[in-house]
C-alpha cells in the first residue's frame, strides 16, 4: 500500500536559500519545455527527458539540480497536459497551459534516488542530493517495513517548508468481509455535518473566529501598497490565517473519517457533485466551507486502508423517499422533519435520508441488509448529537467504552 507522510522542515538560512533557488530553477525548466511543447507537436515526456543531458552543456545551473528532479519537472508538464486534454474531452472549455510566474511554482520532487533519512545525535534529518542535510520535525514514525519512493519538497504561502514522503509497504489492503455486520449510511449537511443511520449527529466545526481573523487580515492587506514591504508582511499574515482555517477543518475531517472507516465494515454515502452544489445560488459559502468533496475523498481512501466497503449511491430522492414505505414526499429545505402521509412514519429529515442511503448501499454491494430497518414504529427516534469540538479534541465523535448495542 502507498501512503504519504508530511513533515515540517526547519532549514537554516543557507539551506532555505538553496531550496528557493532549486524551486525557481525548476520553474524555469518547466517554462522552457512548455515553450518547446507549444512549437512542436511530436513531443512526449520521455523524448523531452532524454534532452536534459544536452541542456546541461549550455545551461550550467541544471548541473546543480539532481537529475531525477529535472525529469519530474518534465513529467509534471505532460501530466498537466493530459489533465487538460481529459477536461476538454469531458466537454469543458479549456485553453492552453500557461507559463509559471514566480510564486506560482512552489515544489519539486525526488523520485527513487537522491534522498535519505538520517539520524544524527538523536535528531532526524532529511538529506537531499545537491542541497544537503535539512532538519525536520519527525513527529510520526514511518511503518517499519516501509520504503520511501518519493520526496516532495513544498513551500507553503506562509513561507514554511514541508517534505511529503511517499512510502510503500509490502502489505496488501485488508480483504473486504464476505458478510457485512456493521453498516452505516451517512447524510452530510451544513448545520449537522453528518447524520448517520445509527442516529449519531455531528455538528459542523465552528470556525467563525478563524474566518473573522482572516477577513480582518484581508482588509488590512487591501490598504497596503501592493509590492511594498508592509504588503508582503501582511500577505504572509493572510496566508497564516488561511493555513489555520485549513488545518483545523482538515483535522476535523481526518478524525471523523477515521472513526467511520474503523468502526464499520460498510460505509454508504451519497455520490455528491460537490463542485456543482457550491455553484448553486444561495448559501454557497457554507457549502464550500463544508468541504464535502474532501471529506468523501478522505473517507474513501481510509476505508480502503481499513478493509471497509465504501459505497457511493445515487443521491436523488434520498430526502424525499420514506425509509419505511418508500413513498416520495416533497419537502422544502427549511422543513427539518420527515412525515410520511402514506404510512405515518415521522423522523428527523436527515435521519430518514441516512437510512435510505444505507439501504441503497447494501443493495449496491449485494450483501443484503444485516438487520431490520430501524423505522418500524412510525415514531421519532432519539438522536445522539455530538459537538464537533469533541471530534477535534478526542479524535472520535463518540467516547464509548463498550461495544455499540445494535
Amino acid at each position: 500500500m502507498n501512503y504519504n507522510y508530511r513533515y515540517r522542515l526547519n532549514p537554516f538560512d543557507d539551506l532555505r536559500e538553496r531550496l528557493a533557488w532549486t524551486v525557481d530553477t525548476c520553474r524555469q525548466v518547466y517554462n522552457h519545455f512548455l515553450h518547446h511543447l507549444n512549437r512542436h507537436d511530436d513531443t512526449s515526456a520521455y523524448s523531452e527527458q532524454k534532452r536534459l543531458p544536452d541542456h546541461k552543456k549550455w545551461w550550467s545551473d541544471l548541473r546543480d539540480v539532481h537529475s531525477k528532479v529535472l525529469q519530474k519537472v518534465v513529467q509534471r508538464l505532460y501530466d498537466n497536459l493530459s489533465t487538460l486534454k481529459a477536461r476538454k474531452e469531458n466537454g469543458y472549455n479549456v485553453g492552453k497551459l500557461k507559463w509559471k510566474a514566480p510564486g506560482e511554482y512552489q515544489s519539486f520532487t525526488y523520485s527513487q534516488s537522491g534522498f535519505k533519512l538520517k539520524n544524527t545525535s538523536g535528531r532526524t534529518r532529511l538529506w537531499l542530493s545537491k542541497i544537503g542535510d535539512i532538519p525536520l520535525m519527525f513527529h510520526r514514525d514511518l511503518p517499519d517495513d516501509a520504503t520511501i519512493k518519493t520526496v516532495t519538497v513544498k513551500r507553503e504561502p506562509t513561507g514554511k517548508w514541508y517534505a511529503i514522503l511517499g512510502v510503500e509497504t509490502p502489505d496488501d489492503p485488508p480483504e473486504k468481509p464476505d458478510e457485512v455486520t456493521d453498516a452505516v449510511g451517512i447524510d452530510v449537511g451544513v448545520l449537522k455535518y453528518v447524520h448517520d443511520s445509527d442516529d449519531l449527529a455531528v455538528e459542523s466545526p465552528d470556525l467563525s473566529d478563524e474566518r473573522e481573523r482572516l477577513e480582518r487580515a484581508q482588509r488590512n492587506l487591501s490598504r497596503k501598497e501592493h509590492g511594498s514591504n508592509n504588503w508582503e508582511e501582511q500577505r504572509k499574515t493572510v496566508a497564516r490565517r488561511h493555513a489555520d482555517l485549513k488545518r483545523k477543518r482538515r483535522d476535523f475531517l481526518h478524525k471523523l473519517s477515521a472513526y467511520y472507516a474503523r468502526e464499520y465494515n460498510l460505509v454508504a454515502v451519497e455520490d455528491l457533485d460537490a463542485k456543482g452544489l457550491v455553484e448553486l445560488p444561495g448559501n454557497s459559502r457554507n457549502r464550500a466551507g463544508a468541504s464535502w468533496g474532501t471529506f468523501l475523498r478522505i473517507l474513501e481512501y481510509k476505508c480502503e486502508r481499513e478493509g471497509t466497503y465504501f459505497v457511493a449511491v445515487d443521491p436523488r430522492g434520498t430526502t424525499k423517499e420514506c425509509a419505511s414505505c418508500g413513498t416520495e414526499t416533497d419537502k422544502p429545505l427549511w422543513v427539518r422533519e420527515h412525515s410520511c402521509p402514506s404510512c405515518g412514519f415521522v423522523a428527523d429529515r436527515d435521519a430518514n435520508a441516512s437510512w435510505n442511503i444505507l439501504s441503497r448501499g447494501l443493495d449496491k454491494v449485494g450483501t443484503g441488509c444485516p438487520e431490520s430497518t430501524p423505522v418500524e414504529t412510525a415514531l421519532p427516534t432519539d438522536t445522539d448529537s455530538v459537538s464537533a469540538k469533541r471530534v477535534v479534541e478526542t479524535g472520535s465523535p463518540t467516547s464509548r467504552s463498550e461495544p455499540r448495542q445494535r
